[in-house]
C-alpha cells in the first residue's frame, strides 16, 4: 500500500502547487474548512490561483488569508457573503469572479468529478446567469448548458481517515467535501484523526481512499462560528 500520510501540510503541498494552478477547497462558510492546508498555501506564497470554493472565507481567517495576501486571480464562488474584502476586490475589477448558483456549482464539481463535460439545467434561465451560455429545449421548457469544473488540486477537511485515504466526514462540514475530493488531479486532505485500517466501516466512508493521495493529522481546530446568534433565555414562571 501507497503511504499517503504525510507529516504536516507544509510537506503535504510540497510538489503539488504552482503558480497559476485552479484549487478547489471544501467548506461551507466556516464549516468543514481546510484551515491548516490554506495556511500551509499562505505561506508557500503560490500566485495567481483560481479558486472553487462554495465562498472565500471571513474577515481573516480560511481563503480570506490567500485573498488578503493577493494570491487569488479568480474566483468561482456561490456567495460573496460578509467578506468585505472580496466584495471589495470584485468590485474594483482587481479579482474576477464566476458567480454561480449554489445547487449549479455543487453539480458542476460533481460533473467534473464523474466525468460528465457537461448538462442543462433551467436554474439561471432568463438572468446573468445564462448570459453566453448555449440553450436548448426539452419538454417545452428552456435549459442552460453548464461546464463541469476540475482542479488541479482538491483541499479537503475530514473528521477521520485511514492511512489508506479512507475518510468520514462529520455532520455538516461534509458539505462540498466529497465532491470536490473526486474532482482535481490531486487530492490532499487534513483530518481531526488517523485511524488504523480496518477501523471505518466502509458503509459510512463518504470519501473513498482511490480519490485521495495525501493526508496529514494536524494540531487541534479552532472550530470558528462566523456569525453567532444568541437570545435571552426564557425563564419559567
Amino acid at each position: 500500500m501507497v503511504d499517503k500520510i504525510f507529516s504536516d501540510a507544509e510537506s503535504a503541498i510540497t510538489g503539488v502547487v504552482f503558480d497559476g494552478m485552479t484549487m478547489m477547497s471544501g467548506g461551507f462558510g466556516l464549516t468543514g474548512n481546510p484551515e491548516k492546508l490554506i495556511e500551509a498555501i499562505r505561506e508557500n506564497g503560490v500566485r495567481d490561483l483560481t479558486i472553487i470554493s462554495n465562498n472565500c472565507g471571513a474577515d481573516g481567517f480560511g481563503l480570506w488569508k490567500l485573498l488578503n495576501n493577493g494570491q487569488i486571480r479568480k474566483m468561482v464562488s456561490s456567495y460573496v457573503g460578509e467578506n468585505k474584502l472580496f466584495e471589495q476586490l470584485y468590485l474594483s475589477g482587481e479579482l474576477e469572479l464566476e458567480l454561480t448558483p449554489q445547487g449549479t456549482l455543487a453539480e458542476r464539481i460533481r460533473a467534473g468529478g464523474a466525468g460528465i463535460p457537461a448538462f442543462y439545467t433551467r436554474t439561471g434561465v432568463g438572468t446573468i446567469v445564462a448570459k453566453g451560455k448555449p440553450t436548448e429545449e426539452f419538454d417545452g421548457d428552456l435549459y442552460i448548458r453548464e461546464r463541469w469544473l476540475r482542479g488541479d488540486l482538491s483541499i479537503v477537511k475530514a473528521w477521520r481517515g485511514d492511512p489508506a485515504g479512507n475518510l468520514v466526514y462529520r455532520k455538516t462540514a461534509r458539505n462540498f467535501n466529497p465532491a470536490m475530493a473526486t474532482a482535481s488531479k490531486v487530492t490532499i486532505a487534513e483530518v481531526e484523526e488517523i485511524v488504523p485500517l480496518g477501523t471505518l466501516d466502509p458503509d459510512h466512508i463518504h470519501t473513498p481512499g482511490i480519490y485521495v493521495d495525501r493526508l496529514f493529522q494536524p494540531s487541534p481546530y479552532e472550530k470558528r462560528i462566523e456569525k453567532r446568534t444568541t437570545r435571552p433565555r426564557s425563564i419559567d414562571k
